[in-house]
């Protein structure tokens, strides 16, 4: 069984830690564990209760109502509830249930039908990073979990690396972007998605992954051209080395654009002369169907 502090529950419900403090104090709303210490302490049960809350109350119902219901009421209503065509709560916080029993069944079934629903595209934006945002995957918080981190990531992997492998091998003249993450750095997720954006937009990829060591990328680029470099930064954070590692690539050749993503890209930009950020998903993605619409490969 799991045990989650009410910040993990503030992540993963999104609702602010105080707002479940009033809840708790003014209605009664889940009454949660404690240790010794006193800290708030809450189970998978007590998790998976609190997200049919969010999910009610992220769709207009007040607390004060959700109070008044039994948990056999709540979970009714969650159940005959059909979200908006724009809010795909419900389906995130399916994914988060059944990643916390790792039930590999269920979780397989919601991914399959929304994908047949949504196709991959929306899925992705809509469904699969939020989903991986709020279990700590992409964005780094000292609030993970990581066994259900693998298990889902596993699943979500296998469907974005067939989908890219069943698109056209066929690309635009121009753009080849090398795609990696640096030495140290094992979320393969964010890279895996963008890979198959720009290969949706025929731009032309070389694949490294993950943990990929300088040496390997100076390697790479003496021998094949490329215009652009892309890595996604999530645990890497303000480190000598990180900034090093870079700088390097771009002393390499100056001209080379380096596209950054993740939370720790912020950090490197002021001691790089040749990057860019992707502040979102969206931007990659404009990037993507500028170069399919033959608009030149620099942002």
């Amino acid at each position: 069984m799991n045990h989650f502090s009410i910040r993990d529950i503030e992540n993963l419900c999104n609702i602010r830690a105080h707002t479940l403090r009033i809840w708790e104090q003014r209605y009664g709303v889940f009454i949660p564990n404690r240790k010794e210490s006193m800290h708030r302490v809450y189970s998978n049960e007590d998790l998976k209760a609190l997200l049919r809350i969010s999910f009610l109350y992220h769709h207009g119902y007040k607390i004060s109502k959700i109070a008044a219901l039994s948990p056999d009421q709540i979970n009714e209503l969650v159940t005959s509830s059909v979200p908006e065509t724009d809010n795909y709560e419900l389906f995130i916080n399916q994914l988060i249930t059944a990643s916390l029993e790792f039930d590999k069944t269920s979780f397989e079934q919601i991914v399959r039908s929304q994908l047949e629903r949504l196709g991959l595209t929306r899925c992705i934006s809509d469904i699969f990073y939020p989903f991986l945002n709020r279990i700590g995957l992409l964005w780094l918080t000292n609030h993970v979990i990581p066994a259900q981190e693998h298990f889902s990531s596993h699943i979500i992997r296998k469907k974005i690396i067939c989908a890219t492998d069943a698109l056209s091998k066929e690309s635009v003249p121009g753009a080849h972007i090398l795609v990696f993450a640096p030495e140290g750095e094992f979320h393969e997720i964010p890279l895996l998605c963008a890979n198959y954006f720009w290969r949706k937009s025929m731009i032309r990829t070389t694949y490294f992954g993950v943990n990929v060591k300088l040496e390997a990328i100076e390697f790479f680029m003496a021998k094949h051209a490329c215009t652009h470099l892309y890595a996604h930064i999530i645990s890497l954070i303000n480190q000598p080395a990180l900034i090093a590692f870079f700088q390097e690539l771009e002393a390499k050749d100056p001209e080379k654009q380096i596209l950054l993503s993740g939370p720790g890209a912020q950090f490197l930009m002021p001691h790089l002369k040749n990057a860019v950020i992707f502040q979102s998903m969206q931007e990659l993605i404009s990037f993507a169907e500028s170069n399919a619409a033959g608009t030149p490969a620099v942002i």
